[in-house]
């Protein structure tokens, strides 16, 4: 499979997701999720407001720098759990950015779930 395909068929997906999930809104707002080959980002977003409420990330974060990128995952749905927890959030709307529910994004999604956010 070409690599065009790949990048084809992730932005179908992409799509679909976000016609089906609701914008976020200051009291439920969108954790949106990209990973890289080497980095794990999490933000979560006001749509209505188009600001970031809260943001985590494996770059430029010394404490995360050990262990797989699953692990990594895990430690990043920690901290935005956290964040979004001193910010006074408790729901939100999961954006996983096109790529499928396992591995990485499954990790993160259910670190996030432990910490306390209701997706």
């Amino acid at each position: 499979m070409k690599l065009t395909a790949v990048i084809h068929n992730r932005n179908l997906r992409k799509k679909r997701v976000r016609a089906k999930i609701s914008s976020g809104t200051s009291t439920c707002p969108r954790l949106s999720v990209f990973i890289s080959h080497k980095h794990i980002t999490a933000q979560l977003i006001d749509d209505l407001e188009q600001t970031t409420i809260a943001f985590a990330s494996t770059v430029n974060n010394k404490s995360i720098k050990a262990g797989t990128m699953t692990e990594k995952a895990e430690m990043i749905g920690k901290e935005i759990a956290v964040k979004a927890k001193l910010a006074k959030i408790k729901q939100i709307v999961f954006d996983r950015n096109g790529r499928l529910y396992h591995g990485r994004i499954k990790a993160l999604a259910e670190a996030a779930r432990r910490e306390g956010l209701k997706f």
